[in-house]
C-alpha cells in the first residue's frame, strides 16, 4: 500500500468512527464540529443534511465582514405550554444549556458588541419557573451592563414575585396577544383552560407599571385575526411598542413533512395584512413587520447557541458561538443588518432612557 494512503487510513476510520457517533447521539452532541481536513487528496466535508449548493454559498459568506451582534434574539428553550398554530419556533427539542454556559455566550456576544438581548423561545418562564430567564436578565444587566434587556412570553406563567425579584434588571417585557376575542385566542392555540388570555394581558400591563418594565404587545395577523379592529384595545393598553407581524411559514417548524405544525391554514396574502395595517394606521405604537422584513433582519440564537439563518425558508443552523466563537459562527447567519436598520430595529430601548409614565 502506497504511503500516503497508509498515512490516511487511521483519519478515515476515524472520522467514520465520529461520523457514528454523532449520528447515534444526535441532539446531546450538540457541541460536536464537523471534521475539516485540509490534506491532499481529502475534500471539505458539510454537516449532516447541508446540501452541497448550501455549502459553497457558506464558503462565499466566510469571505464577507461579519456583522455586528448588536441586537440578538436568543431562543433558549422551545418548551411552550401553549399550542399557536403558526408557531415558527416549535417544540423540537427539549434541550436548554446549562445556566453557566448560557452566562459564557452572552459574554462572548457582548464581547463581540451586543447591546441588546432578547430572550424567547418557546416560553421563557416555563423553565425552573421563571428564575431560568430572570437569572439570565440579571447577569446581562448587572454584571454585562446591557443597555437593553427584554423578554418575549405568552404571559400565562409570570407572577408578581418574578417582577418584585427581577424587574429592576429588565427594560422591556413584550406579551404575544393575537387577538382580543378570547374565542380566537383558542381556535389560534393560545387557550389554556379557564384561564382568559386577555385578563391576564391587563393584569401583566399593571404590574409593568408598577415595576418600571417598558410594556410591549407582540401580534401574529393571520387567517383568524385579520378581520379583527384592536385600536380601542391597543390605544388602551398603550404599550411602548406593538410588533405586528405577517404570518411566516418556515420549513421543517410549522410547514413541511418534519413540521410539527401546519400553518398554512392560518397565512394570509400581503394585500390582506396591508388592509390589517391601513385599519391600524393611526395607532401611534404600530411597527409593522412583512415576511419579507421578518426573514432575514433577525439574529436568532436556538438553544445550542447557534444562529439560525431563514435565508431558504427553513432554519438552517451555524456552528454554535460556544464552539467557535461569535465571528466565525455569525458568518453564517444569513443576517442582513442593512434591513435591521430599515425596520427600524435599533430604537430606544433601554428604559432608562425612555420617557414613560409608569
Amino acid at each position: 500500500m502506497p504511503l500516503g494512503a497508509l498515512l490516511r487510513l487511521p483519519l478515515a476510520l476515524a472520522r467514520a468512527a465520529l461520523a457514528t457517533l454523532r449520528g447515534r447521539l444526535g441532539a446531546l452532541c450538540w457541541s460536536l464540529s464537523p471534521l475539516s481536513l485540509s490534506l491532499p487528496g481529502w475534500k471539505r466535508v458539510s454537516a449532516p443534511g447541508l446540501a452541497a449548493p448550501e455549502s459553497r454559498r457558506q464558503e462565499r459568506e466566510w469571505d464577507e465582514p461579519s456583522p455586528t451582534p448588536t441586537s440578538v434574539n436568543y431562543h433558549f428553550t422551545r418548551q411552550c405550554n401553549y399550542k399557536c398554530g403558526f408557531c415558527f419556533h416549535t417544540a423540537k427539542t427539549s434541550f436548554v444549556l446549562p445556566l453557566e454556559e448560557a452566562k459564557r455566550g452572552l459574554e462572548m456576544l457582548k464581547e463581540a458588541g451586543m447591546e441588546k438581548i432578547n430572550f424567547s423561545g418557546g416560553e421563557p418562564f416555563l423553565q425552573d419557573r421563571g428564575e431560568f430567564v430572570g437569572q439570565l436578565v440579571k447577569f446581562c444587566k448587572q454584571d454585562l451592563k446591557l443597555p437593553s434587556v427584554s423578554i418575549v412570553s405568552n404571559g400565562s406563567l409570570i407572577r408578581e414575585r418574578w417582577f418584585k425579584k427581577y424587574g429592576e434588571y429588565l427594560d422591556i417585557l413584550a406579551i404575544s396577544c393575537d387577538s382580543f376575542d378570547e374565542n380566537v385566542n383558542v381556535l389560534i392555540g393560545r387557550g389554556q383552560g379557564k384561564k382568559n388570555h386577555v385578563e391576564n394581558l391587563h393584569k401583566l400591563r399593571q404590574w409593568c407599571r408598577e415595576y418600571a418594565v417598558a410594556f410591549k404587545i407582540n401580534s401574529v395577523i393571520n387567517r383568524f385575526n385579520v378581520e379583527e379592529d384592536m385600536n380601542e384595545q391597543i390605544k388602551a393598553l398603550n404599550p411602548v411598542r406593538w410588533k405586528v407581524f405577517q404570518c411566516l411559514l418556515i420549513e421543517g417548524e410549522n410547514t413541511g413533512e418534519d413540521a410539527l405544525r401546519e400553518a398554512e391554514k392560518f397565512v394570509i396574502s400581503d394585500e390582506d395584512f396591508e388592509q390589517f395595517l391601513d385599519r391600524h394606521k393611526d395607532v401611534s405604537c404600530l411597527v409593522p413587520e412583512s415576511n419579507q422584513k421578518m426573514r432575514d433582519s433577525y439574529l436568532i440564537l436556538d438553544e445550542y447557541m447557534r444562529f439560525l439563518n431563514c435565508r431558504n425558508g427553513r432554519k438552517e443552523p451555524s456552528k454554535s458561538i460556544l464552539d467557535v466563537g461569535v465571528e466565525a459562527a455569525i458568518k453564517f447567519s444569513g443576517f442582513d443588518e442593512n434591513m435591521f436598520l430599515k425596520r427600524g430595529g435599533k430604537y430606544v430601548w433601554s428604559k432608562a432612557d425612555m420617557k414613560l409614565d409608569w
